[in-house]
């Protein structure tokens, strides 16, 4: 992200554009990148000061992470009230802010990176559903039990 310019003003321009996405779910992206930016440039070693690039799939799994943790079991309701309903809308924002110098990108980046990466029941409610468990009943002397 370039220093110099002002996230608020130039997402300001971006809403006015796309009114598809809530703001909020910009300056979520954007706090997942970090997310996402700190887990996996500590497995390329990045040195300290410097950016590490992430691939889509990466910033996805940031995203996962970074919902989870921020809203728990409300994750969906959240990204739904954002306008938020798949990865590929999480590469729309994600592109949005490229296209307005808001996110830097790679000549191999695009938006088909956020194409089918999880469906999101599976990625944000399942952790909260509770687990099934095999109940075995023995006979006994008295009857089942």
């Amino acid at each position: 992200m370039q220093k110099s310019l002002n996230f608020e003003e130039v997402l300001e321009t971006i809403l006015a554009k796309d009114t598809r996405y809530h703001r909020d779910a910009y300056f979520f992206v954007r706090d997942a990148l970090d997310v996402a930016q700190k887990k996996f440039s500590q497995a390329a070693k990045v040195a300290k000061g410097k950016q590490a690039h992430v691939s889509g799939q990466q910033l996805l799994e940031g995203i996962r992470a970074h919902a989870l943790e921020q809203f728990g079991p409300l994750t969906m309701m959240v990204l739904e009230e954002w306008g938020v309903h798949r990865c590929e809308d999480f590469g729309e924002i994600v592109f949005n802010m490229v296209e307005s110098s808001l996110l830097g990108k790679t000549e191999n980046d695009s938006r088909e990176d956020f194409k089918g990466g999880y469906e999101f029941f599976t990625a944000f409610r399942r952790p909260y559903l509770p687990t099934a468990k095999t109940v075995v009943f023995k006979p006994t002397a008295e009857g089942l039990g």
